[in-house]
């Protein structure tokens, strides 16, 4: 028998030799699992309202960015960020000392037209000025007062002060810059009014109606408050073909202007197979269900859909009627027996 001969006949035995049952007490052998106790329910197909989510963004309803009506430099910004300030408050003060100077001589001008206007007053009185010296000089004075108001005025432009009560939300400045018109110096917003706003698609805009409420989603996370529609947009914007809505919501501990936010809108009612939330067990990227059958946990891979009410929607995996473990499914494995209470 020559060597290939022999090779042939010895991978011959190696393939029948792994055909084989592994031997009972084998280390490879199925160790026995134990009984694990659980509580099961029946998987049912209940109606639901479709919804289409569309992204959104909550934002203070009343919210303000303060600039300057004048030129100069910022001397004092008492404010931080976070900070809560009341209406009337101090924001910013400007160096403006031309505005005092206008003001001064504002002051001047009015002392000496009303020095002239009483002198030709008193003329008039005793018939020794005209009528026309006596208009003139009162014209004169009225100028005068007019300017000292106006210079007052722009005394208190250097004064930049909360117009409600709020919070900073931004400061754009800092002591030293230089302030002017347009230029904005303080963001203000009231975090205890919120909106959110959304950009609805055409086609589902019918659904959104005036002073309807609302189910929102804050975040990444489940949870949804409501919220009221205040306005809608009378035309659609013609790039995006979308309405922009705005809904009242109430404050609530963990909402703040700024926070993502998606606008559940109904479209619909239909009807789906759904489990208790905590049936559904995650293990990396998959989603398992434990279906019982004879006295076993079977592993069921499932594909799910929206959370309703402390449901899941299951969009595959699973047939309305399989009893499915809903307490005690992250202790399984696949084929353990299982004692239902």
């Amino acid at each position: 028998m020559n060597k290939l001969s022999q090779l042939v006949i010895l991978a011959g035995l190696v393939l029948v030799g792994g055909c084989g049952k592994t031997p009972p007490g084998y280390p490879g052998a199925t160790a026995v699992l134990p009984s694990v106790p659980v509580r099961v329910q029946r998987v049912e197909t209940k109606q639901w309202t479709a919804v289409e989510e569309v992204v959104g963004t909550l934002r203070a309803k009343l919210h303000a960015s303060l600039e300057a009506k004048t030129t100069g430099r910022i001397t004092e910004l008492p404010v931080v960020l976070g900070q809560k300030v009341k209406a009337g408050d101090l924001l910013a003060r400007l160096d403006a000392p031309e505005v005092q100077a206008r003001l001064d001589q504002a002051e001047a001008s009015l002392r000496q037209a009303d020095q002239d206007w009483k002198r030709v007053s008193s003329l008039f009185d005793q018939q020794a000025a005209t009528r026309a010296d006596y208009d003139a000089a009162e014209a004169r004075c009225r100028v005068a007062q007019g300017a000292v108001t106006e210079a007052k005025a722009m005394v208190g432009y250097v004064e930049v002060r909360a117009p409600f009560d709020g919070v900073v939300a931004r400061k754009w400045v800092d002591v030293g810059d230089q302030a002017a018109p347009g230029k904005p110096l303080v963001d203000i917003e009231d975090p205890s009014r919120l909106q959110l706003e959304a950009d609805v698609p055409v086609s589902i805009a019918p659904m959104v109606k005036q002073d309807a409420r609302m189910t929102i989603r804050v975040g990444q996370t489940a949870n949804e408050c409501s919220g009221t529609v205040a306005e809608i947009a009378p035309s659609a914007e013609p790039i995006s073909r979308t309405f922009r809505v705005k809904l009242d919501v109430p404050a609530a501990p963990g909402l703040m202007s700024g926070q993502f936010a998606r606008l559940l809108v109904p479209v619909g009612d239909r009807a789906s197979m759904r489990v208790p939330v905590s049936a559904v067990v995650q293990r990396g990227q998959m989603e398992l269900v434990f279906a019982v059958e004879n006295q076993r946990a079977r592993l069921h891979l499932v594909r799910t859909g929206r959370r309703v009410n402390g449901e899941t929607e299951i969009l595959s995996g699973l047939d309305s009627g399989d009893a499915v473990v809903v307490e005690g499914a992250t202790r399984l494995v696949d084929g353990q027996p299982v004692e239902v209470q």
